[in-house]
């Protein structure tokens, strides 16, 4: 059984060891410096809530997961103010990235701009098959994807292909994004909801060992931006953990057994 808690900008449900965060600001879900603040709010308490494993990000309705941020917003603001908008949205969305975690962005319509950002930010992506497009066309407003697009992107895709496809400012599908390695999974739109929540709930126990779960995304992800001998020297030290998990103990003991094993996160 969920619990739930409802606010102006953001919606945050768990059940079934999987925290669903909506971004709720119609029609386009357009984020704005109060949902960033939101947004933070949630990411924490997912990350210190026991009970949940994967933490899913979506966008209210059909059309639209994010369409980045609110450009009318952004008109009435000062420069100074748009700088620390900018500061404030990178570190709630690096929050996002470092939560010990597994997080998935449900991309249920629209991804473009800043939402695209908001994505990246996750560590996999799955959309609605001819659920919308998705791309960086902030070079279209003369500014650069400023909540780290240029970074993140050229990381998922490559250096060049980033570059081309932010100067060019083009949209494209989510087919497309699969094929780029941008989107991991297109699920059919009749059945997106229900098929997100089969995916992620493939990774909460007593399906999946949640522990071993995050500590992999934190070699992977912390290994990625450091020395390879350092990276293998992290492994090591995270391996030792799990191997001193009841997780671990369970695992080994029921491959032994030949049989499944009944994972409890711990």
């Amino acid at each position: 059984m969920g619990t739930e808690i409802s606010n102006p900008k953001v919606e945050y449900q768990v059940e079934n060891g999987v925290a669903v965060l909506t971004l709720c600001d119609p029609p386009a879900n357009t984020y704005s410096y109060a949902m960033m603040q939101e947004l933070d709010q949630v990411i924490l308490q997912a990350r210190m809530d026991d009970a949940v494993s994967v933490i899913v990000l979506r966008g209210q309705g059909e059309k639209f997961f994010c369409a980045g941020a609110d450009i009318g917003m952004l008109t009435e603001v000062t420069p100074r103010f748009k700088y620390y908008f900018c500061l404030h949205a990178n570190e709630t969305l690096n929050r996002l990235e470092n939560t010990p975690k597994l997080t998935i962005a449900a991309l249920n319509g629209h991804t473009v701009g800043g939402g695209l950002e908001v994505a990246m930010a996750c560590d996999l992506r799955v959309a609605k098959g001819g659920g919308g497009k998705l791309g960086l066309p902030e070079v279209n407003l003369g500014v650069l994807p400023g909540t780290g697009g240029t970074q993140r992107l050229a990381r998922a895709v490559g250096k060049s292909k980033a570059l081309e496809l932010m100067i060019q400012g083009d949209t494209f599908t989510f087919e497309t994004g699969m094929e780029l390695g941008l989107i991991q999974k297109v699920f059919p739109a009749e059945s997106f909801w229900e098929d997100v929540k089969s995916f992620a709930g493939k990774f909460t126990p007593p399906n999946k060992a949640a522990k071993a779960v995050g500590l992999i995304k934190r070699a992977v992800c912390s290994g990625a931006e450091i020395p390879f001998e350092s990276g293998l020297a992290l492994e090591r030290e995270l391996q030792q953990q799990l191997f001193e998990s009841d997780d671990a103990k369970e695992g080994l003991q029921a491959y032994l057994n030949k049989r499944k094993a009944e994972f409890t996160g711990k």
